[in-house]
């Protein structure tokens, strides 16, 4: 247990912090998701505008550092991929 006055607070921020990025993840997730039902629907127009609400919250959690930037990109790869591949079918 920490003792110290500066100790106790960065435990508070910590938590706070781990709270906040367990939210963001959910949200990508979900994001995330939601995309690859319509894209398994074979509905191009909902997956299209579904996809760009992915992209935009996968590279804002990259760019916050939630997750690696490598991870962003690599998410945004593979579901653009996907999107890709719907549209040409």
């Amino acid at each position: 247990m920490a003792h110290t006055t500066s100790a106790k607070k960065r435990i508070r921020q910590n938590e706070k912090r781990r709270e906040r990025n367990k939210a963001y993840k959910s949200e990508m997730r979900t994001a995330i998701k939601k995309f690859v039902q319509a894209a398994e629907a074979k509905d191009v127009e909902k997956a299209v505008e579904l996809h760009a609400n992915a992209v935009k919250v996968i590279a804002k959690l990259g760019q916050k550092g939630i997750i690696h930037k490598n991870q962003a990109s690599r998410r945004i790869s593979r579901i653009t991929l996907k999107l890709n591949s719907i549209k040409s079918a």
